[in-house]
């Protein structure tokens, strides 16, 4: 447990007869990035909640960094920073200033060294250019990486992101992804909440996916792919030695089709079929090799469709 930044046991939590929470055991490593994926009410923002107090479970067990939850929050809250459910800001004050009132909000922070913490959380997110431009004129990009920048008013081991590109343009979206992977590189565990799946693919080490309140896959971006799903197509004019060849090596689902044969990899490395085929004298045209997309894999998964956080 001393190499998770973040657990759940039997984590559970209902309203009134609705089950929202049913045994949830999520695990997140330290350093990861880790993509908390799901449908719209599949109990995703529920379970970020209890992990940060502001809301109760029914039963199970929770913690973050070593500390129980909800009964060692106050020793946990300090290190971790956190974007729910969007920023907010006081429109016709700067950027500066609204930091500056959320530092001074932290009974625990230093007031003579604040101006220097404000100011590295602004240079942190990119935003020392438009320090002095007042809230109301952020663009939603701005705004999100201001939030960003709330949550980094101090050091942080653990960063907790609830949608934070909901809403964004293409730019804002890029500059948000580059903010992850810099801070995930800097040592940060990050927890995304996303429904966005090809940002979550790009961003993200671990993956978890909620479905009608069960966690229902866990586990790095490479495992939730799963290598057995894995399609190869071989373009030959010798199809039935590709046949035999493929269907010799033991891959699944050998499939010929006009002058080329598909089939899953099924673990076998694609290398050693091309091998294998050279050696039977097999005539390779083309070799292509297409992994299952994560979005292919969360519907085989769920069932479910993915446009609405949950």
């Amino acid at each position: 447990m001393s190499d998770l930044a973040v657990s759940t046991a039997g984590l559970t939590k209902k309203f009134g007869s609705q089950t929202v929470l049913d045994s949830v055991d999520i695990a997140v490593p330290h350093g990861a990035v880790y993509g908390f994926l799901g449908p719209n009410g599949s109990g995703k923002t529920t379970t970020l909640r209890i992990l940060l107090g502001l809301a109760s479970a029914d039963s199970g067990t929770a913690s973050i960094l070593g500390h129980d939850v909800p009964r060692q929050l106050a020793q946990a809250l300090p290190d971790v920073g956190a974007l729910v459910e969007g920023p907010a800001f006081y429109p016709y004050l700067s950027g500066t200033a609204n930091l500056a009132r959320l530092d001074a909000a932290d009974p625990t922070t230093d007031p003579s060294t604040r101006a220097q913490r404000v100011a590295n959380a602004l240079h942190r997110v990119g935003l020392t250019a438009a320090a002095r431009k007042k809230a109301k004129a952020y663009s939603l990009g701005m705004k999100q990486r201001l939030g960003i920048a709330s949550a980094l008013l101090r050091p942080r081991s653990l960063l907790v992101l609830d949608e934070p590109t909901n809403g964004l343009d293409p730019q804002g979206t890029r500059e948000v992804r580059a903010l992850v992977r810099s801070l995930a590189d800097d040592g940060t565990t990050v927890v995304v909440s996303s429904h966005l799946l090809a940002e979550v693919e790009q961003i993200c080490s671990h993956v978890a996916v909620m479905s009608r309140g069960r966690l229902v896959a866990q586990g790095t971006l490479a495992e939730f792919r799963d290598e057995s799903g894995v399609v190869v197509r071989v373009d030959t004019p010798d199809v039935p030695g590709a046949l035999a060849t493929m269907a010799g090596l033991g891959l699944a689902d050998v499939t010929p089709g006009d002058a080329a044969v598909s089939a899953r990899l099924d673990g076998h490395p694609p290398e050693t079929v091309v091998a294998a085929l050279v050696r039977a004298d097999v005539r390779v045209r083309s070799f292509v090799v297409q992994s299952e997309s994560l979005e292919e894999r969360f519907v085989a998964i769920t069932g479910e469709g993915f446009d609405v956080a949950g």
